[in-house]
């Protein structure tokens, strides 16, 4: 049975909105920034420190190595207590605990390398092209200096460096996820309408 849905998605191309779909039709708790102050709760560390480093590292030229997500927390007075990884670890931690207590909707954040091994997870990566996400894009947030194509182009590569960093995968790669939609080609609620359905009958 189906209990956690996990949603990756490129910029634009409306998975956070499947998402909150999908929480309203199967009952489950959606969970996206909330994760941040779940995490901050958890460890103390003040939020800031978590949205400087939100699906995204600091650094991603160096310390590339493959799989670096072990799980480990580091003790307050580590001198890496504030570290990029001991932030993910902490994110890492709750979206586990979550995942143990209730039904829930997990955008982003690796989670679907984090709970890879969970019978009761789904896995999702929601895809568009191009032309169809930089309109989505201006049209929900509005114009901006850069072009629509240069802010997607800039932001899918921060979660690809990210993704990579902590999983030793690559981000977008199908064999990754139990199902991959295109929400330019289907529409937002059919996708939301092909996973329920995947779901409940994963239910039976």
């Amino acid at each position: 049975m189906a209990r956690i849905i996990t949603i990756a998605r490129k910029m634009g191309s409306g998975g956070k909105t499947i998402g909150k779909m999908l929480s309203q039709e199967l009952g489950y708790k959606y969970y996206d920034k909330e994760l941040i102050k779940l995490a901050s709760d958890e460890s103390g560390i003040n939020e800031r420190f978590f949205e400087l480093v939100d699906e995204k590292i600091k650094n991603p030229g160096f310390f590339r190595r493959k799989g670096v997500y072990k799980g480990a927390l580091l003790d307050p007075d580590h001198p890496d207590f504030t570290s990029d990884g001991n932030l993910f670890n902490y994110q890492a931690e709750i979206i586990r605990q979550l995942a143990d207590k209730e039904p829930a909707i997990i955008v982003g954040r690796c989670a679907d390398y984090i709970l890879k091994d969970r019978e009761d997870a789904f896995h999702v990566f929601v895809h568009a092209d191009e032309s169809f996400r930089a309109e989505r894009i201006v049209t929900k947030y509005g114009e901006s200096e850069k072009s629509p194509e240069s802010r997607l182009n800039e932001k899918d590569k921060r979660r690809r460096v990210n993704y990579q960093h902590y999983t030793g995968r690559t981000w977008g790669m199908a064999q990754n996820y139990d199902l991959c939609v295109d929400s330019g080609t289907l529409g937002e609620e059919q996708c939301a309408d092909i996973i329920v359905n995947i779901v409940k009958n994963s239910q039976k």
